[in-house]
């Protein structure tokens, strides 16, 4: 776990297992939680904000991320408001475009400007990295969620893009730059050398953080014997009894 203790990216965990988020909150290694309405559908929640409230009681001390699912400014903002009054460790996620692709940047700039904490997601190109560094205010903490994992799904390397928007948001200090929709846990060295502030692993890859540093002549064998326990467990068999011709 040494390689994990070094890293200055921070660890968040992405989902909406109530009771898996209750039991990562108290993984020193695990800085802070993001959600959103498809996760929270996946996992079978029902009643939006009694989840949030539940969850908040149970983790009031690490950074949790809840998104707006409005469409029109005027209810996003209304949404934005509400979402932000029920907790001082909350940040609203805020799509950086609505269903219809028009910029959220003119909210962004007004709720940052309030000191309202964001979560803006949904990012995908520079240009948009671009507009929301220029949105948010310097006096006030941000998240940029860059999705790296779906830049990746295009067959594009997201290393450069991640790099450049490091550069970028070095005008907002107070504004960080996350990677969001990690696929494997190279992504978590990738992101903390590239000087990310946060990435976000789910909750099934957190399982695997045991395998940072292991042995790969050991996991070799583990393979080979698990492909045979499999094999003999399936009572497979092959006939081997014709001669092989010399």
């Amino acid at each position: 776990m040494n390689k994990l203790a070094s890293l200055k990216v921070k660890i968040f965990a992405d989902g909406a297992d109530l009771k898996g988020i209750v039991a990562l909150a108290q993984d020193p290694l695990v800085k802070g939680f993001t959600t959103n309405p498809s996760l929270m559908k996946k996992d079978g929640v029902t009643d939006y904000e009694t989840f949030a409230r539940t969850l908040l009681q149970a983790v009031p001390n690490k950074p949790i991320s809840f998104e707006i699912f409005a469409d029109d400014a005027k209810e996003m903002e209304l949404q934005a408001r509400e979402i932000a009054s029920w907790g001082s460790n909350v940040y609203v996620k805020i799509p950086v475009t609505n269903t219809k692709g028009i910029s959220t940047a003119p909210l962004i700039s007004k709720l940052s400007r309030e000191g309202i904490a964001l979560n803006v997601t949904a990012i995908l190109t520079i240009e948009q990295v671009k507009e929301v560094t220029d949105a948010l205010a310097v006096e006030t903490p941000a998240v940029v969620s860059v999705f790296a994992g779906r830049i990746a799904d295009t067959g594009v390397n997201p290393e450069p893009l991640m790099a450049e928007c490091v550069r970028i948001m070095k005008a907002k200090p107070k504004a960080e730059l996350l990677w969001a929709s990690s696929r494997e846990l190279l992504n978590i060295f990738q992101a903390n050398d590239l000087g990310c502030h946060i990435i976000t692993v789910t909750h099934d890859m957190l399982k695997k953080l045991s395998l940072i540093g292991k042995d790969l002549n050991e996991y070799s064998l583990e393979t080979v014997l698990m492909f045979y326990k499999d094999a003999m467990a399936a009572g497979f068999t092959i006939n081997t009894a014709t001669e092989v011709a010399v």
